[in-house]
């Protein structure tokens, strides 16, 4: 029984990078079902699919 849960386990770096219109779909139906603007980015960040944040001495 262990050995079948060790098998399901799932490394980090094994994880795939979402293509960029998957995690836009992704994004689109996260906010059309968030209550509001706080709770669509708390469960995009729970997500892994987020804004970036920019630093503002980088956007210059």
């Amino acid at each position: 029984m262990a050995a079948a849960a060790e098998s399901k386990e799932i490394e980090l770096d094994e994880t795939e990078v979402l293509a960029a219109e998957t995690a836009q779909a992704a994004r689109l139906i996260v906010a059309s079902y968030s209550k509001d603007a706080e709770e669509c980015r708390m469960l995009l960040d729970m997500l892994g699919i987020g804004p970036e944040t920019v630093d503002p001495e980088d956007a210059e």
